[in-house]
């Protein structure tokens, strides 16, 4: 098992190529590394304006579009689903829909499964944009995204001063590592 990618494109703005997906990875076994998450698979979209804006307004009740949204999958709201299945009830996180399911013998057979730690939302515009203004490459500024919608995966918010200075800490150490700077 390991730190999975999964990604879609939903835009036109930018060309997303192979190189920056490479990158992409890198980064997330770099974050994966410092901070000791080993196995999981991040779906990451990349989408315009409007898309963002629209997730924005339906998840946070906030109508304009953003940079970047995190939809974790290790944590669990008051807003989420609880399945019924029979008699029993279960959190969204506690349902197995494959109940009975044996992982071993999938990776006996070369098969495997990465348990989802979330969705990370891209608004490449908003990137583009926010590249300009801060004088760097679209790359970094895609990683730098990236990075952060990762850590908020994990647990990290930036609510307080002090939340906030660990979280950007922690990312500008894994975009130095990767060669990304301003």
């Amino acid at each position: 098992m390991a730190l999975t990618l999964t990604w879609t494109d939903e835009q036109d703005e930018y060309s997303i190529s192979h190189e920056l997906i490479a990158r992409l990875e890198e980064l997330l076994r770099l974050a994966g590394s410092a901070e000791q998450v080993k196995d999981g698979e991040v779906a990451l979209t990349f989408v315009d304006d409007e898309a963002i804006r629209e997730l924005n307004k339906q998840y946070r009740g906030i109508d304009k579009p953003t940079d970047v949204l995190s939809f974790s999958m290790l944590e669990m709201t008051e807003d989420e689903l609880t399945i019924v299945f029979g008699d029993e009830e279960f959190a969204d996180d506690d349902f197995a829909p494959d109940a009975g399911h044996d992982e071993a013998e999938d990776e006996e057979e070369g098969e495997s499964y990465e348990e989802p730690l979330g969705d990370i939302v891209i608004s490449v515009p908003r990137a583009i944009a926010q590249a300009q203004e801060y004088g760097h490459s679209i790359e970094r500024e895609l990683g730098f995204l990236f990075v952060h919608g990762f850590l908020h995966l994990i647990g990290y918010d930036h609510n307080t001063e002090e939340e906030e200075k660990a979280m950007f800490s922690r990312q500008e150490d894994i975009l130095q590592q990767a060669g990304l700077t301003r």
